[in-house]
C-alpha cells in the first residue's frame, strides 16, 4: 500500500478566502522589515503584536535550555503569526526569520478593531484557527503513532503542491529543517531521502523535491 496526497476540492476556495482576509488585515498594520535570523517573537514574551507576512519566510518553533528545537511550522507570504497572544497569555512559541522579511504589524488593539468592523473576517479567523488546531492534532498523532519514516512521508505529502501533474516541494527546506519538523536527526532524513531517491520515489534537485510516484507505506 502506498501513501498518496489526499485531494481537497475546497482548497482553492479556502486559499481565496485567506488571500482576501490577509490582504485586508495587512492594510491596518505598520510595515516593518527584518533581516534573516531576527527573532521577532520569543516564547514566554508578553507582547500582543500580530505579524502579517508580506515577503520572506519565518520558522515557528519551541526550544529548550540546551538549544534543541522542535519546528511547529514554516510560514511564508500570505500567512500570519502571533495570533495566539490575543488571549492575554504569554507567547506559546518563538518565531525567527529564515530570510529577509517584510511584515505588516498590528497591535492587539488594532486587530480587535479590525475584527469588530469586519464580522466576515471574524468568521474566517475562527475557521483558520480550527484548521490550525486540526493540523496540531495531526502532528501530535503522527509523533505518537508513526515511526520516523511515516512522519517524514506525511510531511513530504503535506508540503507538496501539484504542478503540471506532479507533486513538488519548491520551498527551500534544508534537511535540518525537515528533521526539526518531524523530531529526528538530520542524518536520519539523509538516509531516508537516499533510499527514496534510489527507489525512484522522489527526485531532489538542489532543495527542490519532486514526488515521482506514490510513497511506500513502510520504509
Amino acid at each position: 500500500m502506498a501513501l498518496e496526497k489526499p485531494q481537497d476540492g475546497s482548497k482553492e476556495h479556502a486559499s481565496a478566502m485567506q488571500a482576501r482576509f490577509v490582504r485586508d488585515l495587512a492594510e491596518h498594520g505598520a510595515v516593518r522589515k527584518y533581516p534573516r535570523g531576527a527573532v521577532i517573537i520569543t516564547e514566554g514574551d508578553p507582547s500582543d503584536s500580530l505579524y502579517v507576512i508580506l515577503s520572506g519566510r519565518v520558522k515557528v518553533y519551541l526550544s529548550d535550555s540546551d538549544g534543541r528545537e522542535v519546528v511547529l511550522n514554516v510560514c511564508g507570504p500570505g500567512s500570519y503569526v502571533g495570533e495566539l497572544a490575543f488571549d492575554d497569555a504569554p507567547r506559546s512559541a518563538s518565531v525567527i526569520t529564515l530570510e529577509p522579511c517584510t511584515f505588516s504589524v498590528l497591535s492587539g488593539k488594532q486587530f480587535r478593531e479590525f475584527v469588530v468592523a469586519r464580522p466576515d473576517a471574524a468568521i474566517y479567523l475562527i475557521r483558520d484557527l480550527i484548521h490550525r488546531v486540526r493540523v496540531a492534532s495531526d502532528n501530535i498523532r503522527n509523533l505518537a503513532l508513526l515511526d520516523v519514516y511515516g512522519r517524514v512521508a506525511h510531511l513530504l505529502l503535506d508540503l507538496a503542491e501539484e504542478k503540471d501533474g506532479h507533486l513538488v516541494i519548491e520551498q527551500p527546506y534544508t534537511q535540518q529543517e525537515l528533521a526539526q519538523r518531524v523530531g529526528c536527526s538530520r542524518e536520519m532524513i539523509s538516509r531516508i531521502f537516499r533510499d527514496l531517491v534510489a527507489g525512484g520515489y522522489i527526485k531532489v534537485e538542489g532543495r527542490r523535491i519532486s514526488i515521482e510516484r506514490a510513497l511506500p507505506k513502510r520504509w
